[in-house]
C-alpha cells in the first residue's frame, strides 16, 4: 500500500493514526463482550476503518453524515462519549435512544449525525434534504452519506442520486463496495463492474479510492468537500475494500473464499498506516504504545460506566408520549365575525397553503408537477411567480425520495409539504413515511416536520390506481398525524394546523370534493385544532360517525329520509376524537360507523371496538358498519357506484331505525 502525504503535517497524520485505532479497540472488545455474552449483536467493521475515519476528518465538524452500521469511525472521530455511545449498544436509558433502538440506528444534531434505518437505502434521500437546506440557506456546507455494494441495489439509491443531481445538492455518495450484502457476492448484485460507471448516467461526477487508504480517502473527501462547498453538486465516490469479518457475527463467513481473506489481510488499514508512521519516522514504538494504553483506558472507563448503569424502568407515559414532538398549539380558531369568501374546497386549500408559505418562510413545497403547471389539480398555481422555484420544487418520479428529503430539511429546522399527485401513489414512499417519519421522533428525539397532501378517493371513474382510499394504513401506525378534513373551512384551518404542527402529518382532501362543494372560509389565517371532531348535524334518533365524503353522503340521505340524527365528522383521524364519539353514542344509543374505505381493516372497526368497550351500556342496538366493497375499485362507473359504501348506508339505517 503506498501512502502520498503530500503537504500533510506529521500533526495530520498522527491525527488519522488515531482515529484509526480507536475503532479497532472498541471492536476488538466488543468481540470479547459478545463472545462473553455481555452485548447481544455485534456488525464488525474492522478491515474498513478508513472508509469512516479518513471521510469524518475530512469534513468540517458541522457537517453532516449518514453512516451506516459498519461506520463506528464516523462516531468516535466526531468525539461522541463512549459511556453514551456504549450505552446505546447495551439499551440504556443513557444511550442515544433511550433503549428504544440498537447499533447505530440513531442521530445526534449536536456530533452532526445522522444514523441509519435498517432498510439501508431511504438515508440517500434524508442526506438530499440535509443539502438542500444547507444550498437553500447558502451555507457552503457538504454533506456525506453512505451506502453499502448491496443496499446500493435498492430504488432508494437511484432516486437519491437522480435528485442530487437535479437539484445540483452537495452531497458526496460514498459507496462502500466489500464485494458482499450479506452472503451475496457482487456478481449477484450488479453487472455493471464498478460504481464509478453509474456516475455519467446521472451526469455527476464518479471518483474511485482505494478504502484501505486512509490517507487516500482523507485526501480526496478532502479535495472533494472543499470544491463542493463552492460550486455545490453531488459526487459518488467508490471506495474499495473488503469485510473481514461476518455482515453480522451470528452469520459467520463460511460463503467467503479463504483466499480472499488471505489477501485482503495483507491490505489492513491499520496496520499499513501504522507500519508506514513507523518507517517514516513520524510515530515510534513509545507513542504507539502510549496512544493504545490511553485508548484502552477510555474504553474500559466507559465500560465500567455502562455496566453499572441499571436497566430501563419502564414509564409507559414516556414511551406513548415520546412518539410526538410536544406541541401546544396556539388558539387560531377565527372569531364568528371574521371576514370570510365564498370559496371551493380545491380554493380553500390553495389559500391556506399560500398564507402558510407566507408565514413560514422556513416552508418548501415539493411534488411533480407542482411549480410552474400548478399541480394536477392546481392547488399551487401561481405559487411560483409569489415564492421562487426554490420553494416551490418541481421533483422527479421519486416519492421515497422526496418524502425522505423533507425529513432532511426537518433536520435543518425547515418545513416540507410534498404533494402525492394521487393518494394511491404513497405507496412509492410508504417505508420513508412509516419507518422514517413516523419513528424518528420516538427513536432519537428529531421530529419530521413534514405534511404530506393526498388527493384521495373514488367517483371519477378513474379505476384502481387513481381512486384508492388508504387511510387506515396511516392511522395504524403511532407517530403520525391523519387528517381527513370534509368542507372547505376545515380544509384551510386543519391545512394550516398541519403546517404549523412539527410532527409528520398525512393530509387527505378528497379530488371530488375539489370543485363540488364551497362555503364561506375566513379571509385571514386561521388553525383549527388536530383531533377535535364536528358535530355536522343534530339529532336524536340515531348517530352517524364518519368523515370526508362520508359527511356527505350521510347529510344527502338525512334530508332525504328526514333523519333525526346525530353526524359526527371526525376530521382527524388520528387521534380521533374520543370523547366526541362517547357523547354522540350516549346521546342517541344507535351508532352506524360509515367510511368510503374498504370494510375489512378500515377505521370503523377500530372506532367499533372502542365504542363496544366503553359505551356497551350505552347502546341500544348493534354498532353497524357502512363500507366499501372488498374489492380493488372497479373502472365502469356501474360498477364503481356499487362498489362504493353510499350505495349500501340506506339500507344500514333502516334496518337501524327497525331494531
Amino acid at each position: 500500500m503506498q501512502f502520498d502525504r503530500k503537504d500533510y503535517s506529521n500533526d495530520d497524520l498522527l491525527r488519522l493514526y488515531e482515529g484509526l485505532v480507536k475503532p479497532r479497540m472498541i471492536e476488538e472488545k466488543m468481540l470479547i463482550l459478545l463472545r462473553q455474552g455481555k452485548v447481544s449483536k455485534w456488525f464488525s467493521g474492522i478491515g474498513q476503518e478508513a472508509i469512516s475515519v479518513g471521510s469524518t476528518l475530512a469534513l468540517h465538524p458541522d457537517e453532516y453524515i449518514l453512516p451506516l452500521h459498519r461506520n463506528l469511525g464516523v462516531f468516535t472521530c466526531r468525539q461522541l462519549p463512549l459511556d453514551r455511545l456504549f450505552a446505546q449498544w447495551q439499551g440504556k436509558k443513557t444511550g442515544f435512544t433511550k433503549g428504544r433502538d440498537r447499533s447505530f440506528h440513531f442521530g445526534t444534531n449536536e456530533h452532526h449525525i445522522v444514523g441509519m434505518i435498517s432498510h439501508l437505502g431511504p438515508q440517500l434521500a434524508v442526506a438530499d434534504g440535509i443539502a438542500l437546506a444547507s444550498k437553500l440557506n447558502d451555507e457552503g456546507k457538504v454533506t456525506v452519506v453512505y451506502s453499502g455494494d448491496g443496499g446500493a441495489s435498492e430504488g432508494d439509491f437511484h432516486e437519491g442520486l437522480n435528485v442530487a443531481a437535479v437539484w445540483q445538492l452537495p452531497v458526496i455518495f460514498i459507496v462502500e463496495n466489500n464485494g458482499y450484502g450479506l452472503s451475496t457476492p457482487s456478481n449477484e448484485q450488479f453487472r455493471h463492474g464498478f460504481f464509478i460507471n453509474k456516475g455519467p448516467a446521472y451526469g455527476i461526477e464518479a471518483v474511485q479510492v482505494d478504502g484501505n487508504n486512509v490517507l487516500e480517502v482523507y485526501d480526496t473527501v478532502r479535495r472533494l468537500a472543499e470544491d463542493l462547498r463552492q460550486n455545490p453538486r453531488p459526487v459518488l465516490l467508490e471506495a474499495l475494500t473488503f469485510r473481514m469479518r461476518g455482515h453480522e457475527e451470528a452469520s459467520g463467513t463460511k460463503y467467503v473464499p479463504q483466499e480472499l481473506f488471505e489477501e485482503w489481510a495483507q491490505k489492513d488499514p491499520v496496520e499499513n498506516f501504522e507500519r508506514w508512521l513507523l518507517e517514516q519516522g513520524v510515530l515510534d514504538e513509545e507513542a504507539k504504545q502510549r496512544y493504545r494504553r490511553t485508548i484502552k483506558d477510555e474504553i474500559d472507563e466507559a465500560w465500567r460506566v455502562v455496566f453499572d448503569t441499571p436497566e430501563i424502568q419502564v414509564d409507559e407515559r414516556e414511551e406513548v408520549a415520546d412518539m410526538y414532538r410536544p406541541f401546544d398549539a396556539p388558539d387560531q380558531t377565527p372569531a364568528p365575525d371574521a371576514p370570510t369568501t365564498e370559496r371551493r374546497y380545491v380554493d380553500a386549500i390553495s389559500d391556506g397553503l399560500r398564507q402558510s408559505m407566507e408565514r413560514f418562510p422556513e416552508l418548501v413545497l415539493m411534488g411533480q408537477d407542482i411549480a410552474e403547471y400548478g399541480g394536477v389539480f392546481k392547488i399551487t398555481d401561481g405559487f411560483v411567480a409569489q415564492f421562487g422555484k426554490a420553494r416551490v420544487r418541481n421533483t422527479p418520479l421519486c416519492e421515497s425520495a422526496i418524502i425522505g428529503t423533507g425529513l432532511g430539511l426537518s433536520i435543518r429546522g425547515k418545513k416540507a409539504m410534498v404533494e402525492m399527485q394521487f393518494a394511491d401513489f404513497v405507496t412509492c414512499g410508504f417505508n420513508q413515511i412509516v419507518n422514517n417519519l413516523a419513528k424518528s421522533h420516538y427513536r432519537w428525539g428529531q421530529n419530521a416536520d413534514v405534511v404530506v397532501r393526498m388527493p384521495t378517493g373514488a367517483g371519477s371513474a378513474a379505476g384502481p390506481f387513481h381512486s384508492q382510499s388508504n387511510e387506515a394504513w396511516f392511522v395504524h401506525t403511532p407517530g403520525l398525524k391523519v387528517v381527513y378534513p370534509a368542507t372547505p373551512y376545515d380544509a384551510k384551518g386543519l391545512l394550516c394546523a398541519a403546517l404549523e404542527d412539527p410532527n409528520p402529518v398525512i393530509f387527505f382532501e378528497h379530488k371530488m370534493l375539489y370543485r363540488s362543494i364551497s362555503g364561506p372560509v375566513p379571509n385571514d389565517y386561521y388553525t383549527l385544532p388536530i383531533g377535535q371532531a364536528r358535530l355536522a348535524r343534530e339529532g336524536s334518533e340515531l348517530s352517524i360517525i364518519t368523515y370526508g365524503m362520508g359527511v356527505h353522503w350521510a347529510a344527502k340521505l338525512a334530508e332525504e329520509m328526514n333523519l333525526d340524527c346525530d353526524i359526527l365528522d371526525l376530521r382527524t383521524l388520528l387521534p380521533w376524537d374520543e370523547e366526541a364519539v362517547r357523547q354522540t353514542v350516549e346521546k342517541t344509543g344507535r351508532v352506524i360507523i360509515l367510511h368510503e374505505d374498504t370494510l375489512t381493516g378500515g377505521i370503523g372497526g377500530e372506532i367499533g371496538a372502542w365504542i363496544a368497550e366503553h359505551c356497551f351500556t350505552k347502546l341500544d342496538a348493534p354498532i353497524q358498519r357502512v363500507a366499501s366493497l372488498d374489492t380493488a375499485i372497479p373502472f365502469a362507473p356501474n360498477l364503481e357506484h356499487n362498489f362504493l359504501a353510499d350505495n349500501r348506508l340506506r339500507q344500514c339505517v333502516e334496518k337501524l331505525r327497525a331494531y
